[in-house]
């Protein structure tokens, strides 16, 4: 047998993989731009057959402009304001997979909104990988000006703390992206399992 049979064999049937049941609340991933929010949470739509949203696209549908462009012409605290009432529209729909943008979660309207509607899911990354990834783009406001691996590591400092309320924790490195759609699939079946078994009041 060869090497790349006997590693088909030993791989896990797909109706054997960890599962998650039925999802009754959308599933919201959070942390800093670079983290792989949108391609993991495609990923990871279409393993458990949800739709895939995101949420920084659904802002620019509903502003006419880019995310940058609206940086520009209205500032952050107009666009905050607008990311939460759109991300606060999303979740009032059907379960989902939600990809938020970097500083969604910071807020403590929206934070409470996912808490109440979602599950949210930290996509944690170091500085070299989050460095290397948005160093691909260009359309990343925070990282226009300026020292983009200080940036990051400043947000880090600050946004880490809170990114830690989510319900979930999984490591987003440079293995195969499947990889860590496999990480959160395993840890939202552990979440659902540990929520079930606390009592009611």
């Amino acid at each position: 047998m060869s090497d790349s049979e006997q590693a088909e064999d030993e791989r896990e049937p797909a109706d054997l993989r960890p599962t998650v049941g039925s999802i009754d609340r959308s599933i919201v991933m959070v942390g800093l731009m670079g983290a792989g929010k949108s391609s993991i949470g495609r990923r990871l739509a279409t393993r458990l057959n949800l739709p895939f949203v995101d949420a920084d696209t659904e802002i620019e549908a509903a502003a006419g402009c880019t995310i940058a462009e609206f940086f520009e012409r209205h500032g952050e605290a107009e666009f905050r304001d607008g990311e939460r009432r759109v991300i606060a529209r999303l979740l009032e729909d059907e379960p989902k997979v939600l990809a938020t943008g970097g500083g969604a979660f910071m807020d403590d309207e929206t934070r409470a909104a996912i808490a109440h509607a979602g599950i949210s899911v930290w996509l944690r990354a170091d500085l070299d990988t989050l460095v290397r990834r948005t160093a691909r783009r260009s359309d990343r406001p925070l990282l226009n000006i300026g020292d983009p691996a200080g940036t990051l590591e400043s947000l880090m400092g600050t946004r880490h703390p809170v990114y830690a309320q989510a319900d979930i924790v999984v490591e987003s490195d440079d293995g195969p992206p499947d990889e860590t759609v496999e990480r959160v699939v395993d840890a939202l079946a552990a979440f659902r399992d540990r929520t079930e078994a606390l009592p009611t009041q």
